[in-house]
């Protein structure tokens, strides 16, 4: 008797993140897709779900007044049509932003520690950047990352800049792939990209002077200590 496949599970985001005082129009949208494993067919672990909600919190906090809606997304990526999107993912969940950007709805994408191939080079089998232009492209990396490779993002980010000046990068200098050491640096970082990108609002001048610059430096920008602490909420 021929076996039949079981239907795969479908995209789901569930409900948004909510935060006291948020409004009930959504104005723009973060999907926060977590990290996942390099060759697997299991269900995405709970844990990697849950991990994502700290940062997705805060985020909802300080985007509430502006009408943002934040969720965490399971299986695959689904986002809108009418409002902004700006996509979030840490690890495997970091290059899957940056794949998934191409969609119309999305503005802006946010790669923390992205899992990439070796292939980081030109070259058959390389990632795609080209479908990056016209959105705001921002990618952070821990230095002593021993699990995803900080110099394939960098590779990754010199390509990208080439065809989309609106693309920066930051290095945590000491940090590992949760990037748990400067954690409040880096969730300050998050919030300041994502409502500086969703709702025209001004980005720090870290940020400025990063897609300002042109590689290296804008490329190899250093995360400050207590970067987000003279930031208003």
């Amino acid at each position: 008797m021929a076996q039949r496949a079981l239907p795969q599970p479908a995209a789901r985001l569930g409900r948004a993140v909510q935060a006291a005082g948020a409004l009930s129009e959504v104005s723009g949208v973060v999907l926060l897709l977590p990290d996942g494993e390099t060759d697997s067919r299991r269900r995405p672990s709970t844990l990697s779900y849950a991990a994502q909600l700290p940062l997705a919190r805060t985020l909802a906090r300080a985007g509430a007044r502006d009408g943002l809606a934040v969720h965490v997304v399971r299986y695959r990526r689904r986002g809108w049509d009418d409002v902004p999107v700006c996509l979030v993912g840490h690890g495997m969940g970091g290059r899957a932003a940056l794949r998934a950007a191409g969609h119309t709805a999305v503005t802006s994408v946010m790669a923390m520690a992205p899992w990439l191939p070796e292939a980081a080079a030109p070259e058959p089998g390389a990632e795609p950047v080209k479908h990056l232009a016209g959105r705001r492209v921002l990618i952070v990396h821990g230095t002593n990352d021993a699990r995803t490779d900080p110099e394939l993002s960098y590779r990754l980010a010199e390509r990208a800049k080439k065809t989309n000046r609106d693309t920066c990068r930051f290095e945590v200098h000491s940090d590992g792939h949760a990037l748990r050491q400067h954690r409040s640096e880096v969730v300050a970082l998050a919030v300041d990209f994502v409502r500086g990108s969703l709702f025209g609002g001004a980005y720090a001048r870290p940020v400025t002077d990063a897609f300002a610059a042109p590689p290296p430096l804008g490329l190899r920008m250093p995360l400050a200590a207590g970067f987000g602490r003279s930031l208003r909420n």
